[in-house]
């Protein structure tokens, strides 16, 4: 199928997409990135959940229709569609944390799963509506702890409350499918991606955001599960997955399904070596026209907190999202760290990060196919 860039940009240009929870770290680079392509975007969260905030940082309220609001709630949502009428729709509103779903586990499932009925209960009732696709996780699969990657036909179970909630979400996208849909030819599917990082991430419990931290912080950082493996992948990766397969099924039902969007084996890494490679890099970096004075070398130390279980080892295979669509990843573990570093590092020393993620997207772009 035509992926070339110039089609891509052709198909979103003036497109009417919604995004669901664009005011978060992915949602802010997906709005660049239809920003880039001329779409009309609108998205639909509640307010930045950081602070600082990637959202803020990139001014995305300028780019996009931003309406403030809930997904727990039904009628706010639905009025965003009838206002706004969307032909795509991206839906990544979550609690996304795992350890944050132990602390809150009936909020995480009133978002994650509630969230996805709202959601595909506008789509149904909206008759513009042509293309969802929903954001899950890696994580929706029941955990073995198998050394071979998880397939879309592998058994959902995820075990703690955030996982378990993107399995329901995932089975009430199916049954919405089936009941619904299909016979409305509203073309649906979900993508299951790997752990993303990039620059612009300022979440609680996430290893990147905790590197930078304890480097604008000039102290160790605390590594939780450094054995913990997790495909891991740069930000731009999933997210053009998503716009990749969102618009095929747009033009040809057949491409609607589940589909994992990972790294190739070598990008997952165990937590320690990811951090290795982070530091290695922030320690060349000459920082000290924003410090005033030497930087002190950057470490990690393997600290346990005896926090709430998390699985240890977890890959994704890929081969149904390379065979159907032609893909495969654009940037290794290796130039993703670089680009993450790049990122923050242009932020700490108060630089244009605006520039640099939309030369970022541009780099990304000219590396890949589409």
């Amino acid at each position: 199928m035509n992926n070339s860039f110039s089609y891509f940009s052709q198909f979103y240009k003036n497109k009417k997409v919604l995004v669901t929870g664009n005011t978060g770290f992915k949602g802010s680079w997906l709005c660049k990135v239809l920003n880039v392509f001329g779409s009309n975007v609108a998205g639909y969260a509640l307010e930045a959940p950081t602070e600082p905030s990637l959202y803020k940082i990139l001014d995305i309220d300028n780019d996009i229709k931003s309406y403030i609001g809930d997904i727990r709630s039904y009628d706010d949502l639905k009025e965003v569609f009838d206002i706004e009428k969307p032909e795509i729709v991206i839906h990544m509103a979550a609690q996304p944390i795992v350890r944050e779903s132990y602390k809150n586990p009936v909020i995480t499932y009133e978002t994650n799963v509630m969230g996805t009925v709202n959601l595909l209960e506008c789509c149904r009732l909206t008759s513009s509506v042509r293309s969802v696709v929903n954001v899950t996780t890696d994580k929706v699969y029941r955990n073995n702890e198998w050394d071979r990657g998880y397939v879309e036909t592998d058994y959902l179970d995820g075990y703690d409350p955030y996982s378990n909630s993107k399995s329901c979400s995932e089975l009430v996208t199916h049954s919405y499918v089936q009941s619904f849909m299909n016979d409305l030819d509203i073309r649906v599917s979900t993508c299951r991606a790997g752990n993303v990082i990039g620059g612009g991430d300022f979440a609680k419990d996430r290893i990147i955001p905790d590197c930078f931290r304890a480097a604008q912080g000039m102290e160790d950082i605390i590594v939780r599960n450094p054995h913990s493996t997790r495909p891991y992948e740069h930000v731009l990766e999933p997210l053009f997955a998503y716009l990749m397969i969102a618009k095929a099924q747009y033009e040809d039902k057949n491409y609607c399904g589940a589909y994992n969007v990972g790294p190739e084996d070598e990008s997952c890494v165990n937590t320690g070596r990811l951090v290795d490679m982070f530091t290695a890099r922030w320690n060349k970096l000459s920082l000290a026209d924003c410090e005033g004075g030497p930087v002190p070398e950057l470490k990690w130390i393997d600290k346990s907190d005896g926090g709430p279980h998390e699985a240890s080892f977890l890959k994704l295979d890929c081969t149904k999202l390379k065979s159907t669509f032609d893909w495969k990843p654009v940037w290794d573990i290796n130039t993703t760290m670089d680009k993450t570093v790049e990122w923050y590092s242009e932020y700490i020393k108060g630089n244009d990060v605006k520039a640099c993620t939309d030369k970022q997207i541009k780099e990304f772009m000219e590396c890949s196919k589409v």
